[in-house]
């Protein structure tokens, strides 16, 4: 008797999920246990097992479709694994190369191959083992087909004689005068749900809050030392790098303790003061910025930080993060300077009513004691929300940030 795949539980109050990325075709013999399939909520990704082992029969639902949690994709058909043996990784490879528009997702070792890429290998008429992946979980992007098509020599298909060589660009005057040479095309992808749900938030927040951004400048001169002097017996003590995200989370930490209202909510025509503090860090993957959350944050070390934030981020990267992980942040703080951002203006993460925005660090020269000298300046923002928070209490939460970063002995003695 065929054994259903239903839609598993997500969470309270998610009733629908889509799905993903089918890991097996129809016609597969799938392991007990073995994953099947990516389905993603409006907060997460999770991975969807065969709850026997058997032939995969017809898939009910495609990449990409929205179905309520408990209804029926598929049906295992109970059998033996078949003798024969599988295809062969070259077999595979060919497979996935000539497939092409539709996202390749592939096990055993090989790279997870986003469709994007997908197409840009079989233009190429490149196999996914031949690029290296850089995108997260070891995921292939366009960007890495890309790069490689650049450094490989120009007559390398003609040489080897095993591939195509890729068509050859228009002439600029030909695009120019508006010829497209049939290279004009456009790639509907459905949004993801989590994709969905950050637009969503974004909106609502723009919608319904009081935006208002603050902005300083922090002289990051003593917490790089204190990383170069430290550092190392730091990481050979707690096996964890001391990063820059420690520093801020206990910075921002003293200054809401001394600011509650930055760290409170509005529900309706209350204000919640909250005396805990579950600081939110944003993290960037390939679905999207996902933004887990350190329960607790004041209650820890230093190492404590660093290494749940490392956690987490890996997890999220990875698509393993639990939903309960992403939820009920009291405070965000986002760091766009890793990508080089020199200023920005954050959008809070609703219904929290303040964001910490981070940014690149650049050496710029400044006056100091009357001198100008050249010194590692950070510029900061404060987006929040003016129907609770006025714009004294903003800029002095910025400022006692500024203190305590450019002087971190402030959090030891609270002064």
């Amino acid at each position: 008797m065929a054994v259903e795949l239903r839609v598993p539980s997500a969470g309270e109050s998610i009733t629908e999920v889509q799905i993903g990325a089918w890991l097996k075709k129809e016609g597969d013999y799938v392991e007990r246990d073995e994953v099947v399939a990516e389905i993603e909520t409006d907060k997460a990704s999770m991975e969807l097992s065969a709850p026997a082992s058997g032939i995969l029969g017809r898939l009910a639902a495609k990449e990409g479709e929205i179905v309520k949690v408990g209804a029926v994709i598929a049906l295992i058909e109970p059998a033996e694994r078949p003798a024969a043996a599988a295809a062969t990784p070259a077999t595979a490879q060919a497979a996935t190369v000539a497939k092409a528009p539709p996202a390749s997702r592939q096990t055993g070792g090989q790279p997870i191959v986003m469709p994007a890429a997908a197409r840009a290998l079989h233009e190429a008429g490149l196999a996914p083992s031949e690029v290296t992946p850089t995108g997260p979980g070891g995921r292939l992007l366009k960007e890495d087909v890309q790069r490689h098509v650049e450094q490989r020599p120009p007559d390398r298909g003609a040489a080897t004689g095993s591939r195509p060589a890729p068509a050859a660009s228009p002439p600029a005057a030909a695009v120019a005068a508006g010829g497209t040479n049939g290279e004009r095309r456009e790639e509907v992808v459905p949004m993801t749900m989590i994709r969905r749900r950050i637009a969503a938030r974004l909106v609502e927040a723009k919608q319904t809050a009081a935006l208002l951004t603050t902005f300083n400048e922090i002289d990051m001169s003593a917490v790089l030392k204190l990383r170069q002097d430290r550092g190392e017996a730091f990481q050979k003590q707690y096996g964890t790098k001391l990063g820059l995200m420690s520093f801020f989370v206990k910075a921002a930490i003293d200054a809401l303790k001394r600011f509650p209202a930055v760290n409170a909510e509005i529900r309706g025509d209350n204000i919640v003061y909250k005396n805990y503090y579950d600081l939110g860090v944003a993290v960037s993957t390939d679905q999207g910025l996902i933004v887990p959350v350190v329960r607790d944050a004041d209650r820890l070390s230093f190492a404590e930080v660093e290494q749940r934030i490392a956690d987490l981020a890996a997890r999220a990267r990875d698509r393993k993060i639990a939903v309960e992980e992403l939820q009920g942040g009291t405070f965000t703080i986002t760091n766009g300077g890793v990508f080089g951002s020199l200023l920005a203006t954050p959008i809070i993460n609703y219904p929290q009513v303040a964001i910490l925005g981070l940014h690149a660090i650049n050496e710029r020269p400044v006056a100091r004691d009357g001198q100008v000298v050249i010194r590692p300046m950070m510029y900061v923002a404060l987006t929040y929300d003016h129907r609770i928070i006025d714009g004294r209490a903003s800029v002095s939460f910025l400022k006692r940030v500024k203190d305590c970063i450019e002087d971190p002995a402030r959090m030891l003695i609270e002064v």
